[in-house]
């Protein structure tokens, strides 16, 4: 089929990929502008448009496309379908509808649950054993639209959104290119979303990120695993010259009881509101990621500690 494939972090990449592999003809390549990014702040394209770039695809960055004159140049494309994969702007109806066979989104979650910007994320803070990918016809409500594939994956218990992200990218690139498939030969079922259990799973802010060791083993472990590796949930430990701040990168449930933030012994057992957490993997401000072990051996964290 004729194709747009619209994306643009590294989770569109397997997508785009895949959709190449499949023999599809990709007229364009849409992708968010290049974004200050690094330690200079450079500009630099997205993980989207570096990849299409290096395979001689088309590649527009407008910084809307709800513009009339952008709506227009991509009724004039004569597609056949439209891939969206994690792009980043709310797209208009009449942009939806311009392709001959629709529009159709691959999400990161099982819908109706997890419907909006950080379906991964929120996943694991909730606890969820299970999550997917799916497919679905784009309509004019965000991620309402009725779902022809769904692939499901089991949430390991040291599962990170960084390792649960990657595992879903694979997926959710092979269930895509199932899914065009179901379509060009018109053999694709919709199947209506029930707007019973619909979840929202909102951009992460800032103010979520702290640690509150009042909070259950449950919900801090889940915090800690569903931020990792960004923004990363922290906490402050006591150092040399005042407190230092710390991102939990790995956790596990463990067997413990204390005042939440008592550290209960010298390998970062800490003590919640019921149950322990053990911390396994850190960064401490201005320094790389390491693994409890190493990180102790420098910035030790005894038995008898307390958190904030």
């Amino acid at each position: 089929m004729r194709l747009a494939f619209l994306g643009t972090p590294d989770f569109s990449v397997p997508s785009l990929a895949a959709l190449i592999s499949a023999g599809h003809d990709v007229a364009a390549v849409y992708a968010q502008p290049p974004a200050p990014r690094g330690r200079g702040q450079t500009l630099r394209p997205s993980p989207v448009q570096a990849f299409a770039e290096a395979k001689g695809l088309k590649v527009r960055t407008p910084a809307s496309l709800r513009a009339p004159e952008e709506v227009a140049a991509f009724a004039a494309l004569g597609l056949d379908a439209a891939v969206v994969v994690a792009f980043g702007q709310i797209l208009p109806a009449e942009l939806l509808q311009a392709p001959r066979l629709g529009s159709y989104n691959l999400h990161a979650s099982l819908l109706p649950r997890w419907r909006g910007a950080a379906p991964i994320q929120r996943a694991i803070m909730a606890g969820d054993a299970v999550t997917g990918a799916q497919v679905m016809r784009m309509t004019a409500g965000l991620d309402e639209g009725p779902v022809i594939a769904q692939a499901r994956l089991r949430i390991d218990a040291l599962d990170t959104a960084g390792t649960l992200h990657d595992r879903l990218a694979m997926a959710g690139a092979a269930l895509m290119a199932e899914a065009l498939d179901l379509v060009a030969r018109g053999a694709a079922r919709e199947t209506p979303q029930s707007s019973a259990g619909a979840t929202y799973a909102r951009k992460i802010k800032p103010a979520e990120t702290r640690i509150r060791w009042e909070r259950s083993a449950a919900r801090v472990d889940g915090l800690v695993r569903g931020l990792s590796p960004a923004p990363g949930a922290w906490f402050l430990a006591p150092g040399e010259r005042g407190p230092v701040r710390v991102k939990a990168l790995l956790s596990a449930r463990a067997e413990g009881e204390g005042e939440p933030g008592r550290v209960l012994d010298d390998n970062l057992l800490i003590a919640c509101g019921s149950g322990a957490v053990r911390i396994l993997r850190v960064q401490r401000e201005g320094r790389g990621a390491q693994d409890a072990e190493l990180f102790l051996r420098g910035f030790p964290v005894p038995a008898g500690t307390l958190l904030i």
